[in-house]
């Protein structure tokens, strides 16, 4: 392992449980929980179980607050045995950026191990307009709890490209870039990490994300805003691709922090949804 680059878990301790056992105990109980939890659960996870998904839409905040709803999309891929590869885009929460970046580190680590980062995928990214750029990602969540679900439902031998979408981002970049990593490996999975509306009070909340929920399935990213997803640049690139090649979208769960124990005058929204 000389010389190879490792990213570190950010979310270590905070936004997950930082033992191995803990962690993979955890998003177990998430799994079983997610398909018992409602009857349309389940029975989209039947329907989807022969032909597995093209992507998720889920949230990233802790595991305590957005993993129930994570989960319900995650469950999806227990019988999902088709991927090596997933393409994760999310927002660059703590750094300022243009367009799209990946990462230069070889490998992510989380609890669970490591992941190797997907060399061939990042020079598809990159040749479809991605910087190469660890600063966006260094302290970025919103890969970083993505990855210990994926591990627990996909083979071990699991590549990833984590790719940062910044808030000028344009949406047919970011749409043709997904497209280029789709035309060079068809088996990969693409997930898009966000929450949607933030500290809005219970009610509010709920009736912004149902707005934002049938905009998605709508596949009309002209409706999404800023205000409606914190990863609105990634969702809207994603929308446009689904759009394009033609995949339909399902709401799996909407919640809010509030439905954890949050305040609910202060609330952030999750929803997951299958793509394809």
């Amino acid at each position: 392992m000389t010389g190879v680059q490792v990213r570190l878990p950010v979310g270590a301790g905070s936004f997950y449980p930082s033992s191995q056992r803990e962690l993979a105990g955890t998003i177990d109980r998430l799994l079983e929980d997610a398909l018992g939890r409602s009857s349309n659960a389940r029975s989209t996870a039947r329907a989807n179980a022969p032909k597995p998904p093209a992507g998720l839409i889920v949230p990233h905040a802790g595991y305590g607050y957005s993993g129930p709803v994570a989960a319900t999309a995650y469950s999806l891929l227990r019988r999902a045995t088709t991927f090596r590869r997933v393409v994760i885009l999310g927002p660059a929460h703590f750094v300022p950026l243009a367009g799209l970046a990946v990462p230069a580190a070889d490998r992510w680590r989380t609890p669970l191990g490591d992941v190797a980062i997907d060399g061939e995928l990042r020079a598809v990214a990159t040749g479809a307009g991605a910087a190469i750029d660890d600063e966006p990602h260094t302290r970025e969540h919103a890969t970083d709890v993505q990855l210990p679900f994926l591990q627990r439902v996909l083979e071990p031998e699991l590549t990833t490209l984590p790719v940062a979408v910044g808030r000028d981002a344009q949406t047919a970049e970011t749409a043709s870039m997904i497209r280029a990593v789709l035309d060079a490996a068809p088996e990969t999975l693409v997930i898009v990490s966000t929450d949607l509306s933030h500290h809005r009070d219970a009610e509010t909340a709920g009736r912004q994300d149902r707005r934002t929920a049938d905009a998605i399935i709508a596949r009309d990213e002209s409706r999404i805003s800023s205000t409606d997803a914190c990863g609105s640049h990634a969702l809207r690139g994603a929308l446009s691709w689904a759009e394009r090649d033609e995949l339909a979208i399902r709401l799996l769960h909407l919640g809010t922090s509030a439905d954890a124990g949050g305040d609910p005058m202060r609330v952030v929204g999750y929803g997951a949804f299958v793509i394809g």
